[in-house]
């Protein structure tokens, strides 16, 4: 197999900020920004022969399992931003890619790392890909959008709850609720006086169990500083952990 070089693997998408990314502020919502970066990741996925339609022929797809972000400033209405995305390394059974966001001067407003599962559509269990493709998923090791990997959340204990039952309009193509929709669940439970004073600087999210249609979640809350909590989202149907996350603020 032919060894890639870094700019082979590494993909520049352009976004122009539209009204449907923002909030009643005009800033970029978080779980848009997120979105940004998934979608990026499925460019590069796609350019590298791993997209959908490729896994799709292996009887697999791609899972976001765990994510963390940082966001050096608010993004605002009709900006343009460059994403650079590629991939990284692999650590067990994850397939590690990074992030960096850059504006219009080229100066960058966020960064992130990522872990990625390769699932068996029938079994739902994780796979590895052959020996010569992992080179496509460590020729970059050495690159890093942040210092650290994509962090694990530890299980969060609160006494403020939500409940969230998924609609259609939650759910991708894979019949599952789409990652984004967590991060609008956890922003939800926050007060808007709150929302409208402080914006989004960290976030870190781990996505331990699909979320069907027909379930329903027990959103846990916890504030442990004045701008930071950590959730959990238990599936009541089967009694677990669906997702974990950590949300720290700042004022604006």
């Amino acid at each position: 197999m032919t060894v890639l070089t870094e700019k082979e693997l590494t993909l520049f998408t352009p976004y122009s900020i539209t009204s449907a990314d923002t909030d009643m502020c005009a800033r970029l919502r978080l779980g848009a920004m997120v979105n940004l970066l998934i979608q990026s990741a499925i460019g590069s996925a796609e350019k590298l022969g791993f997209g959908f339609g490729d896994l799709s022929q292996l009887h697999l797809f791609w899972v976001l399992r765990n994510l963390s972000l940082e966001i050096y400033r608010p993004v605002r209405w009709s900006e343009e931003l460059m994403v650079e995305t590629w991939p990284k390394n692999i650590e067990g059974i994850l397939y590690l890619r990074d992030f960096v966001v850059r504006d219009r001067k080229g100066e960058v407003v966020a960064r992130a790392t990522s872990g990625w599962l390769a699932v068996d559509r029938t079994t739902k269990r994780p796979k590895r890909f052959s020996s010569e493709q992992l080179e496509y998923f460590t020729h970059l090791k050495e690159k890093h959008s942040l210092s650290y990997s994509p962090e694990r959340l530890a299980e969060a204990a609160g006494s403020d709850e939500f409940f969230v039952k998924p609609t259609f309009f939650d759910i991708d193509l894979n019949r599952h609720v789409t990652s984004t929709r967590y991060i609008d669940w956890m922003v939800d439970t926050l007060p808007l006086d709150f929302l409208l004073e402080r914006s989004p600087v960290k976030l870190s999210i781990n996505y331990l169990k699909e979320t069907m249609l027909s379930d329903s979640i027990r959103l846990v809350r916890c504030t442990l500083e004045p701008n930071i909590f950590e959730f959990e989202g238990i599936n009541e149907s089967a009694g677990t952990a669906a997702f974990r996350g950590r949300i720290e603020y700042s004022s604006i």
